[in-house]
């Protein structure tokens, strides 16, 4: 006890004397920067900036599975126990894709505001500092506008004057148009300021703001143009809709942003074709990051600086992972036979008959499915996946088993042998392929990625040129240019291996809705296609599908899609017949599938707070909710 008291009256003469000699309490801390310091220096300026962008909103990301599952609209299966609710709902809340962060809004026009002010540093720093906030601010009204239709538009950091009365903060909404127009407006102001670099991936440049003007200008005329078909998704003030007579005017802005980048005006980007094999090679545009040609802009993420995600831990094939885990995302066959064959068709699957191999029933299509899902009999990190759910014997029956990679007696046979893959199907049983396929979109071949300890560097990629085609594709066609709309969709079909080219007569809105679903499949763009073209409220109907439903009119844009079915293939046991050995396919509904996808029109904008209202008695409320 005696030694703890000395020790105590040491330390508190040593404080004392410390802050005697030093002024202690008085030191300005080291680990906060003051307000005039931070904008005297470019490196501070540039963390303060590196903050807003690691604050930037997405509708889906690497780091949360889900978001980017598609398993809420049916193009995969959640194969993880906690998430079986996304196809169980019937109905989608208003709520789901609300945002209303003007905190962060605030902080962007603050750092507009007193960048713009800092004169201690060069001019075209400071200047491309400046454009690089708005493209941030101007990013996010677009992630605002997309959810939630019109809202006020604040540019300029407001403050309380603690009168009592904040009246003067409050805003109405703005028009939908008008936020879309602020946007495509920011996108223009600022590409001369931001460099042209296209190595530069991960902060804004000149094709990035051009790609978000492209973007943000198409959902913008397809809005006005088939909003039409949703007259009750409006409101009197224009809050929500656009005018039938903007769509012309926002398909030009479109076409004419896309075309900006295509014609390496912005840089010299174009379609990553690197590897002979096609799927792989479309597999690999989005991990190759060595020069990497197609991606614009990105989130990146990378070892050396901690900053990496686990996103192929769980979604890789599972048996003998360096994590013995994965597999939560298993891509539908209502996706899956969404992918087209070699001569320009839409077919479905032909699984009347047997293949000598799993891989052969998948001959012959789009490359990009191999490329985007990992089909049973193909390889991920050297290993070939073992996906089969059985053995099929010659009076129709199945062998199976309860848990992957289970046993059981085949008939003639004294022992058990192996019944079901390794890597399932077992319906009900997580992580394994119970659709009967693996994501392949994103997955890192490296070594480690599939472990905890490292993770993966594998880039989320916001824009790339394939979008850029398609939006200037998608644009002229609206314009009714089809002359010039094609030789964009051709490219891009032509990297899948479609190299015959469609021609004006094969152009169609089909075609175009078609060509976005399985390019672009588990990047965030599908749900919001069909909300802007109107159509989300008719695929998502609420009623259950039929197996036949899958099979008939493949390539229609108004195709329903309200519940993700699989394709689970089974080996022949008939040692009597020239079929034993073989492969047989058949079509199944998860049993967790419970739930058919209804869309209301209430859903095509998200809900406002009750708060947000409360606190801004100006705010509308948004129609049908």
């Amino acid at each position: 006890m005696k030694k703890i008291f000395n020790a105590i009256i040491f330390l508190f003469l040593f404080l004392a004397v410390s802050c005697n000699e030093d002024d202690f309490l008085n030191r300005p801390p080291t680990s906060i920067l003051e307000e005039e310091t931070v904008w005297k220096d470019q490196i501070s300026i540039l963390a303060v900036l590196g903050d807003l962008y690691n604050r930037y909103y997405d509708f889906g990301s690497l780091e949360n599975w889900q978001s980017l599952s598609d398993a809420d609209f049916n193009e995969s299966f959640p194969s993880a126990a906690g998430d079986y609710g996304m196809v169980q709902n019937n109905d989608y809340g208003y709520g789901w894709w609300s945002s209303w962060d003007y905190g962060y809004i605030r902080d962007l026009n603050l750092f507009i505001q007193k960048c713009s002010a800092a004169t201690a540093i060069e001019s075209s720093l400071r200047d491309r500092f400046v454009a690089e906030a708005r493209f941030l601010r101007a990013s996010y009204y677009f992630e605002l506008v997309k959810r939630m239709g019109g809202v006020p538009l604040i540019l300029e950091p407001l403050e309380y004057n603690y009168s009592g009365d904040p009246t003067y903060l409050q805003f109405p909404r703005s028009k939908e148009s008008e936020i879309y127009d602020f946007v495509i407006s920011e996108a223009e102001a600022v590409k001369s300021v931001l460099p042209v670099d296209i190595e530069e991936k991960s902060r804004a440049t000149k094709a990035a703001a051009l790609a978000m003007e492209s973007r943000a200008a198409l959902y913008a005329a397809s809005i006005a143009k088939y909003g039409v078909n949703t007259p009750q998704v409006s409101l009197p003030g224009g809050e929500v809709g656009i005018p039938a007579s903007m769509a012309n005017s926002y398909y030009e802005k479109a076409l004419t942003a896309a075309q900006e980048i295509i014609s390496g005006s912005a840089g010299t980007y174009s379609l990553y074709t690197r590897k002979p094999d096609l799927s792989e090679n479309f597999s690999s545009l989005f991990y190759d990051k060595n020069s990497n040609p197609e991606p614009i802009f990105v989130e990146d993420f990378r070892l050396k600086t901690a900053k990496v995600h686990g996103f192929t831990i769980v979604n890789q094939p599972r048996y003998r992972a360096e994590e013995e885990e994965g597999g939560r995302i298993n891509p539908s066959l209502n996706l899956v036979e969404s992918f087209e064959k070699l001569d320009n068709t839409f077919a479905p699957l032909d699984i009347s008959k047997s293949y000598a191999g799993p891989t052969d029933l998948f001959a012959g299509r789009d490359a990009r499915l191999g490329g985007t899902v990992i089909l049973p009999g193909t390889s991920f990190k050297g290993r070939q996946v073992d996906i089969w759910g059985g053995f099929q014997l010659a009076d129709g029956s199945i062998v199976t088993a309860s848990r992957r990679g289970g046993e059981a007696q085949l008939p003639g046979k004294t022992g058990n042998e192996q019944v079901v893959g390794f890597d399932g199907p077992v319906d009900g049983e997580e992580f394994t392929a119970q659709a009967g396929f693996y994501l392949r979109k994103y997955l890192d071949p490296a070594k480690g990625s599939g472990q905890r300890g490292v993770q993966s560097e594998v880039w989320f990629i916001r824009y790339r040129y394939a979008e850029i085609l398609l939006n200037a594709a998608e644009a002229a066609f609206e314009l009714g240019r089809p002359a010039v709309a094609l030789p964009y969709i051709n490219e891009v079909r032509a990297r899948a291996g479609l190299t015959t080219p469609l021609t004006t007569a094969d152009l169609s809105f089909n075609r175009i809705a078609h060509e976005r679903r399985v390019e672009l499949a588990f990047e965030g763009h599908y749900f919001y296609d069909m909300k802007r073209w109107r159509l989300a409220h008719i695929i998502w109907d609420g009623n259950a599908m039929s197996a036949a439903e899958l099979t008939t009119n493949i390539g229609a844009a108004t195709k329903r899609n309200t519940q993700p079915y699989g394709l689970i293939p089974y080996k022949i046991y008939n040692p009597s017949s020239t079929e034993n050995g073989r492969w047989v396919f058949r079509i199944t509904r998860p049993g967790k599938v419970t739930g058919a996808d209804r869309f209301r029109l209430g859903n095509y904008y998200s809900y406002i707070g009750d708060d947000v209202i409360n606190n801004n008695p100006k705010i509308v409320r948004n129609p049908n909710q």
